[in-house]
């Protein structure tokens, strides 16, 4: 399973935009409408990912936040795995999540695994939403308090066990940081996450059915 594989990111990029006020004036009266001030932060995570050690392809995170608390992610995976120059093996996966704060209230996903199309649609309401669910959100260290994950390829919850590891060193776009592990256990995978000294999610190795290791590394 190639599951989405869902705090801020590390060396994400971010950028800011701010609305300013308006003035509307109609032609029978001068009458100021103000409009509210809005705030706007995107930070994109853009992994090259690597199977066995080898480019597949990337995976690309963007996270938008509002005031609120409301926050909107956007993910976007695209692996090919090649066998001579032939390509053996194709995988496609779209989702867009909606938060508020750390709770998971929408999820609409697609998910091409080598011709196997899935679709996932979790509305608000939905049972598997109730209480304040989570998704494999990576770039959200709250998730590493909990004990079940909405896979967002099955639109299923996971059991999952949450382990800390052995702080190590990981190339960080050319760069050794110093950065804090953390381990996930569910069904057949287990994905160790990396998250800087600020605690900001640099990485992923992921051990998939069958022994192959999948890894994130920050482009």
């Amino acid at each position: 399973m190639m599951t989405r594989p869902t705090a801020a990111g590390g060396d994400s990029a971010v950028h800011e935009s701010r609305c300013t006020p308006r003035r509307l004036r109609t032609a029978l009266a001068l009458i100021a409408l103000t409009l509210p001030v809005c705030s706007l932060a995107q930070q994109v995570w853009s992994f090259e990912a690597f199977l066995d050690g080898k480019p597949i392809g990337q995976h690309v995170f963007t996270l938008e936040t509002q005031d609120g608390g409301a926050r909107s992610l956007r993910s976007d995976a695209r692996f090919d795995v090649k066998l001579l120059g032939i390509t053996v093996y194709r995988y496609r996966h779209q989702a867009q999540e909606r938060w508020q704060g750390d709770c998971l209230k929408s999820l609409s996903a697609d998910t091409d695994d080598n011709g196997d199309k899935l679709a996932v649609r979790l509305e608000p309401g939905d049972p598997l939403l109730a209480g304040c669910a989570m998704s494999f959100a990576y770039w959200n260290r709250a998730i590493l308090k909990q004990r079940e994950l909405l896979n967002a390829q099955t639109g299923k919850l996971e059991a999952v066990r949450i382990e800390p590891l052995p702080a190590a060193s990981i190339d960080v776009r050319g760069q050794s940081v110093e950065a804090q592990r953390w381990r996930i256990v569910a069904l057949k995978q287990r994905i160790d996450l990396w998250y800087d000294g600020g605690g900001r999610w640099v990485g992923l190795d992921g051990t998939l059915e069958g022994g192959k290791l999948l890894s994130y590394r920050l482009r």
